[in-house]
């Protein structure tokens, strides 16, 4: 008791019963990780687009340039240039389409967090019966 700062009944007294471990749950399981998928996605819509997606077209939703500087990989508003890339001048436009050698299709990896996207459709459906008349 005299290696002890505080006397109080309750005190560690997880250590005295369980010999010196702390009760509860175990802290050496770890949960699934979860699974992650890689996609391209429109810049100005957020639509995905298909996986061999032709650079050189437009967004299926929004009609979108797609080989414009904002759907690029090295796009960052702030670097010189709006770009990581060494380009020689400055593109005003980062909507229309250009033809820069170092343009890459902006890839991102998001994780799934359900099995499939019939949630939406079952919350639409709830919310459109709550105001069903």
């Amino acid at each position: 008791m005299a290696d002890r700062k505080y006397g109080q009944r309750g005190y560690r007294d997880s250590e005295k019963a369980g010999g010196g471990k702390p009760e509860g749950p175990s802290l050496s399981r770890t949960p699934a990780p979860l699974q992650s998928r890689t996609v391209v996605r429109c810049a100005d819509c957020g639509t995905q687009l298909p996986p061999v997606t032709d650079t050189l077209g437009q967004c299926p939703k929004c009609k979108a340039e797609l080989h414009a500087c904002q759907q690029c990989a090295h796009f960052a508003p702030g670097q010189r240039f709006e770009c990581t890339q060494p380009i020689p001048e400055r593109i005003a436009d980062k909507r229309a389409r250009n033809d820069c050698t170092f343009f890459g299709l902006r890839t991102t990896v998001e994780r799934e967090t359900s099995a499939g996207s019939g949630h939406l459709q079952d919350a639409r459906r709830a919310l459109d019966n709550l105001f069903k008349k």
